[in-house]
């Protein structure tokens, strides 16, 4: 009969049969029963459960020495890739074993009886429960840990990853090569640190997740750049042979003379990779002399020399030696334009110099630095005898004595300068020397051939000079005075004359036409009466012209008579003039 139940709507429904109760139990029994053996079977298990890993090296089924033999032979082989961020890079950047990392087996004894002892310490449920995930696959994986390592080697795969995963930053640079200027585009780099590469390293080892990948975070490492503009300022120059710091004492490298096309140079470089060089025509120009061969050379001959006699008041004298000093030790390197009045500079009081005779409006008068002519006349001559080339020089207003006409120069404070260039490729220095009341100038250089010059002088033409009288009331009547010395005028043409070695003259060249002006020579006479007594008279004036000796008229300048040539003599012991 079927068990029935009214429910409270008044319905009936079925009521479960103690037969189906009975079933469900006996099932649930049976699987409580089949889980507590599975549990027993687990508690009493010496291997690993199924599919278990410990460090990525598959263990289920074995035992803890087995397992530690798999562990040791197949974990060193096990490869770590790293990865970076780096573009350029190809993926992977690098690779390397765990051998490499110094992960070699040493040190790791019990490490899987250790885990081992962990699966079985487990709780009986528990262990149970874990028995079942690994016997359907769902276990999850294993046990990672942290091995010993050669501290040693481990630190030295990491500086090795560390330069190899870096990547150098390109400057930007150029460099000058035939007739191109070679120019290379900046390019950026990065840097793997160390300790970087290092937690990447070891995170890739000891996390699952991981997988044997090392991921490592680079620094950026940023490139020096230069604009075109900024390599044109420091290409485009003129060329310089090596030349001589006086200052320091050293010796100034040579310099290429460079030009480019600035413009299309820019273009190219936008168009350029980065990191690529481009190369653009130049016109370049290479220095004759470079560092290393003026070394042997400096200051190895006299070029040229030129003496003369200094006479005068001791004023005179005295400014003649100030402004040879301050000549002295000059340095021109090649292609210098010396000054004169640049280099002594203005003659004054302060500064030593003491009034001497000068032309001053064709009048010989008193002046501060008188006599500063007589250094640059005898540095003109030693200059033209050095076959050097002149960019400035005045004549003097009148033939000078001390030295051949026409290889004077003249100069003055906001009036004349002398000024040469040195045109040979190699610096020269001035040296003066004042011994004996002669002051010679020398020219030290680096000879190339055995030139040499003679100069010679051409007069065109004399205008002699008159005497010119003047009343002077203030000198007693009959008597005279030279107020003003005569010069004689002359026009005269010099000459540069080059010989070669064996004397043949190669050739001759006008230098220069000096006009010197005449001068008259002017005598006052006196006009003055004179009132004197007469002999045995009381009274009454009688006029008498009391007679006075005239002054010394100065001498005639005479034509100097040519000193013999001098012999150069090799020094480069710079001489202080005194």
């Amino acid at each position: 009969m079927e068990n029935l139940q009214t429910d409270q709507t008044g319905g009936k429904r079925a009521l479960p049969s103690h037969r189906s109760v009975a079933v469900v139990c006996i099932v649930l029994g049976a699987l409580l029963a089949a889980y507590l053996i599975l549990c027993g079977v687990a508690a009493s298990r010496k291997t690993f459960y199924p599919g278990y890993e410990l460090n990525g090296i598959e263990i289920g089924g074995l035992t803890a020495a087995q397992a530690q033999k798999q562990l040791e032979r197949e974990l060193p082989k096990k490869t770590v890739e790293l990865v970076t961020d780096d573009t350029d890079a190809k993926q992977p950047a690098a690779s390397i074993t765990l051998r490499e990392l110094g992960y070699t087996g040493q040190g790791w004894d019990g490490t899987a009886q250790r885990f081992l002892t962990a699966q079985r310490s487990a709780g009986f449920l528990s262990g149970g429960f874990r028995f079942v995930k690994a016997l359907t696959g769902s276990a999850g994986g294993g046990w990672e840990d942290r091995l010993s390592r050669s501290e040693e080697t481990f630190s030295a795969a990491v500086s090795a990853l560390s330069e190899k995963l870096s990547r150098k930053p390109v400057d930007s640079a150029f460099a000058l090569k035939d007739d191109t200027i070679v120019i290379t585009k900046s390019k950026n780099g990065v840097s793997a640190e160390a300790s970087a590469v290092q937690q990447a390293l070891e995170t890739a080892v000891t996390d699952p997740a991981a997988g044997y990948e090392a991921d490592v975070k680079l620094t950026p490492a940023p490139a020096k750049t230069m604009t075109v503009a900024e390599i044109h300022k420091a290409v485009a120059a003129e060329m310089k042979n090596a030349g001589y710091d006086a200052a320091s004492g050293t010796i100034i490298p040579e310099q290429v003379g460079a030009e480019f096309d600035a413009d299309a140079a820019r273009k190219a470089l936008d168009d350029a990779q980065d990191g690529q060089e481009i190369e653009i025509p130049a016109k370049l120009e290479y220095p004759r002399v470079t560092a290393e061969k003026l070394k042997g050379v400096l200051f190895r001959d006299v070029l040229g020399t030129a003496r003369t006699h200094v006479g005068g008041t001791s004023a005179r004298i005295n400014n003649v030696k100030l402004a040879s000093r301050a000549v002295n030790g000059t340095v021109l390197n090649s292609g210098d334009i010396f000054s004169y009045n640049s280099t002594v500079g203005k003659r004054t009081k302060a500064k030593g110099y003491s009034e001497a005779p000068a032309y001053v409006q064709g009048e010989t008068v008193d002046e501060v630095g008188g006599g500063v002519c007589q250094p640059s006349s005898t540095l003109y001559l030693a200059t033209l005898n050095a076959n050097l080339a002149i960019v400035q020089r005045s004549a003097h207003r009148y033939a000078p004595s001390y030295i051949e006409w026409g290889m004077d120069a003249t100069v003055s404070w906001g009036g004349p300068d002398y000024q040469f260039k040195n045109d040979t490729d190699y610096p020269i220095k001035i040296v003066a020397t004042y011994s004996g009341g002669y002051l010679t100038m020398r020219l030290l250089g680096t000879k190339t051939d055995a030139t040499r010059v003679k100069m010679t002088k051409k007069v065109l033409s004399t205008t002699n000079w008159k005497t010119v009288t003047k009343d002077d009331p203030t000198l007693p009547s009959g008597t005279q005075k030279v107020k003003v010395t005569p010069y004689t005028g002359y026009k005269v043409e010099s000459y540069r004359n080059l010989y070669d070695g064996d004397g043949s003259l190669l050739s001759s060249k006008l230098e220069a036409v000096s006009n010197y002006k005449v001068r008259d020579k002017v005598v006052l006479v006196g006009t003055k009466k004179v009132s004197v007594p007469a002999s045995g008279s009381s009274s009454g004036e009688i006029t008498e012209p009391v007679p006075v000796e005239p002054a010394p008229a100065e001498p005639e300048p005479v034509e100097p008579t040519p000193e013999p040539e001098p012999v150069p003599v090799p020094d480069t012991t710079p001489e202080t003039a005194a």
